[in-house]
């Protein structure tokens, strides 16, 4: 298990919530949506990531992953979101409207509570890793993932939001290759 909400096996299969400060929606729109898929891609091939289950909702990303990398699993997401917070912060720089502004005065108000930041802060710094140890905690952390955009009341069935590894799993197209989580025959989401 994770130990104080740290990667204690770097190694080790993780389910990761990253998460925009103030819970600000920025993946409601889809060019920052894209730019999370875009890195996500790129840190499976050039990086050593290896996603097993994802979900990209308004202001938020869960993730099922693992590393064979000898650097680790925290370096990983650690460039992952410093790259994309630079990247979004370029592309709200670019619009000149007052939710931009808004967003970027928020993010500001945030880098005051922490020194490693000059300007803005994107995320927050915690990914809450849980290590899956177990088939049983596999499963409903999938669950989970798959289930948050129906919760969400964005779709009725989870394979239907394209920005999702749900499509994988029911051997539709999807936006990013995964790795399928042998869970049998029947995947059938549990409710959690």
């Amino acid at each position: 298990m994770s130990d104080g909400y740290k990667i204690k096996n770097q190694n080790r299969l993780h389910f990761l919530t990253m998460t925009i400060v103030g819970w600000i929606d920025v993946f409601a729109y889809l060019e920052f949506k894209n730019l999370i898929i875009d890195n996500l891609k790129y840190c499976q091939a050039n990086k050593g990531l290896n996603i097993f289950a994802y979900v990209i909702m308004t202001n938020h990303i869960h993730i099922i992953c693992q590393t064979d990398e000898k650097s680790g699993l925290s370096a990983l997401i650690r460039d992952f979101k410093s790259y994309t917070a630079k990247e979004i912060i370029k592309k709200i720089n670019s619009e000149n409207n007052s939710r931009a502004n808004w967003i970027l005065s928020n993010f500001a108000y945030q880098s005051r509570f922490n020194a490693r930041n000059d300007v803005y802060q994107v995320w927050q710094h915690d990914n809450h890793p849980i290590e899956l140890v177990s088939p049983v905690f596999i499963r409903q952390k999938l669950s989970y993932i798959h289930l948050n955009p129906v919760r969400a009341g964005i779709v009725d069935e989870p394979s239907h939001y394209i920005h999702s590894s749900a499509r994988n799993y029911e051997n539709l197209n999807g936006l990013i290759d995964v790795t399928l989580l042998d869970l049998g025959t029947d995947i059938g989401y549990i409710d959690v």
